[in-house]
């Protein structure tokens, strides 16, 4: 837990507004060309919105930077649009296509394991912090839900906002899911949608303690260590970048040799018609299964720190890129790791011996490079997987990409 009575509050106002806002606008319209008061405009992933007036007219300021724009009215299919602002306003018109099923008309498929599906879906979708906990879906009913048995994958998707409350964070989040998969054979989880914060009401002391808590949420997260290294005080702001390089295990075999022992020595047992395979620890065929099980890889780690300069590269005034081989190790060395992630099998990253229990993670990088922003937003969510600590804070531990810490970081 973070000592947060060291930390100096400060008002950083006049530093967030060096860079300039630049409108965006627009009207909002159906296929007749009739405009269409009281749409709902929001940023994804912020907590800035806005409703069309009676002449379908909407503006946003906003700063430089890559948005996706999400329009929902009632009776027409939400519309999504990415921009990017850079140094001029932007007039951007839209038209909304009505819905074939009204909202009171959707119906679910009945299905005796949803309430179970749903579950999962809370877990890997919401989380399993103690955040978590305090997290209520408020709307189960508008999630879709689907599980192909075959290739073992949990997909949800939503036409509507789902609502979530986070009373641990003081957030009502809605977010329109575009795609969630969760496969239990790679065990890799994957979500796309458009989120927006709303601030729950509370009391002054309430929100005392939400200030505190989404703070806490916000040190050490993937969107700090983007802004960190977006401004070059990665290092500053607590966090140490290694690399994990995976070599080859030379105990282990090529598949197609370990499947071929295993193949022949089942044949050999089959042939002396033992209606079992026993399995001795001594015996030919325990020792190629044995090699089956091992690691393909193994992880070496250089401790030896990457400098940002060497990590970050410039792509325009607004977007910086980093581009790497092997798996980045991120260790936040101001915050230890919650109890109930240390005690999670299967998740904790591996250390070595003499490092204190930090916050550690790491990158794969499947798209290369990856571009980000500022505020830590990612161009490309999909071109990187998390693991370890990253991968167990989700929705329920994230804070708007527009939160701004209050607080002097490096103390």
């Amino acid at each position: 837990m973070k000592t947060l009575l060291t930390i100096l509050l400060l008002f950083i106002g006049h530093i967030c507004s060096a860079q300039q806002n630049h409108l965006l606008s627009g009207t909002i319209k159906d296929k007749h060309g009739e405009a269409l008061p009281g749409a709902g405009v929001y940023v994804s992933g912020y907590k800035i919105a806005t409703v069309s007036n009676n002449n379908g007219e909407y503006v946003l300021p906003l700063k430089p930077g890559n948005y996706d724009i999400l329009v929902q009215l009632i009776g027409y299919k939400a519309l999504n649009k990415n921009i990017i602002i850079s140094d001029k306003a932007i007039k951007l018109d839209l038209v909304l296509q009505e819905s074939i099923t009204q909202l009171n008309e959707v119906t679910i498929k009945p299905d005796p394991n949803r309430a179970h599906y749903i579950a999962m879906f809370k877990d890997f979708f919401i989380g399993t912090t103690p955040n978590a906990e305090q997290c209520k879906i408020i709307n189960p009913t508008v999630l879709l839900v689907d599980y192909d048995k075959d290739e073992a994958k949990l997909t949800v998707k939503t036409n509507q906002f789902l609502i979530i409350e986070n009373l641990a964070l003081g957030y009502r989040i809605k977010y329109l899911v575009n795609n969630f998969e969760y496969s239990s054979l790679t065990k890799i989880i994957y979500y796309e949608g458009f989120p927006y914060y709303e601030d729950l009401k509370g009391s002054a002391r309430r929100k005392k303690i939400w200030a505190k808590k989404r703070l806490t949420a916000y040190l050490g997260s993937p969107q700090h260590f983007f802004t960190s290294l977006y401004n070059g005080k990665a290092t500053e702001e607590g966090f140490i970048i290694n690399k994990l390089i995976t070599q080859p295990n030379p105990d282990k075999p090529s598949d197609s040799i370990i499947k071929a022992n295993i193949r022949r020595l089942t044949k050999v047992q089959e042939g002396l018609l033992q209606k079992k395979i026993n399995l001795n620890h001594g015996d030919s065929l325990s020792y190629w299964i044995r090699k089956k099980n091992l690691p393909n890889g193994i992880s070496i780690l250089n401790r030896r720190p990457i400098l940002q300069d060497t990590l970050v590269r410039l792509k325009n005034q607004n977007v910086k890129s980093i581009n790497f081989t092997d798996k980045l190790y991120i260790i936040y060395t101001k915050e230890k790791e919650d109890p109930l992630f240390a005690n999670r099998i299967g998740l904790s990253i591996s250390r070595p011996l003499d490092m204190p229990d930090y916050q550690i993670s790491t990158i794969s990088l499947q798209v290369a490079p990856v571009y980000f922003y500022e505020n830590g937003g990612i161009y490309n969510p999909r071109a990187m997987i998390y693991a370890g600590y990253w991968a167990w804070e989700k929705i329920a531990d994230s804070v708007p990409m527009d939160y701004l810490p209050l607080v002097d970081i490096k103390k």
